[in-house]
């Protein structure tokens, strides 16, 4: 059974049906976003970049008024503009460098390392059959990054306890930590 026909079943019946409006086309709708960011994986990978740069460079800052005081209104813009983009279920642990900019969290079995075996025939997922598959979409669009064998990479489990915090703040705070010990090391004899 589709996610179309369970709309239709359990929609209240009543004389109006608005116009030009499927069930099917709003299920289309609601990826139109997500597949565009796969089509564009290397424009957005490029940005990504810019903006991971410029956000180590207000490590300072976000240092200087603590981590724990900018995660809400760090989180707050994060969870927008990724959700929109992305369709992001805000796990805390982005990987979307790695795997053409399609969320492994959309997969409905949640899976972050390569799709299962149910993918059908036509590309879409064997739990919701009008969706893309997500490991499909992500074979795609890291295909057309430069780093697009990242995808490769054997992923860590989520770890369940930081859903709903910042990746971008995570992965500043991991980058600063690490660039600062690098220096600290070439200055010892």
């Amino acid at each position: 059974m589709t996610q179309a026909t369970v709309v239709r079943k359990t929609a209240p019946k009543s004389d109006y049906k608005p116009s030009d409006v499927s069930p099917q086309r709003r299920v289309q709708r609601s990826y139109t976003v997500r597949l565009w960011s796969v089509r564009h994986s290397r424009l957005l990978e490029w940005f990504y970049g810019r903006f991971a740069d410029a956000f180590l460079m207000l490590h300072p800052l976000w240092k200087g008024l603590g981590y724990e005081r900018v995660e809400a209104p760090v989180k707050f813009v994060e969870k927008r503009v990724k959700g929109f983009m992305f369709d992001c279920r805000m796990c805390g642990q982005c990987i979307l460098s790695s795997t053409g900019m399609s969320c492994p969290m959309n997969c409905p079995k949640q899976l972050r390392n390569g799709p299962c075996g149910g993918v059908r025939a036509n590309g879409n997922c064997e739990v919701e059959p009008d969706m893309p598959c997500v490991w499909v979409k992500a074979w795609e669009g890291s295909r057309n990054m430069v780093h697009g064998d990242a995808i490769l990479n054997v992923q860590k489990p989520v770890d369940q306890s930081l859903r709903e915090t910042s990746a971008w703040l995570r992965v500043t705070a991991q980058s600063a930590a690490a660039r600062e010990a690098a220096v600290q090391s070439e200055a010892k004899p």
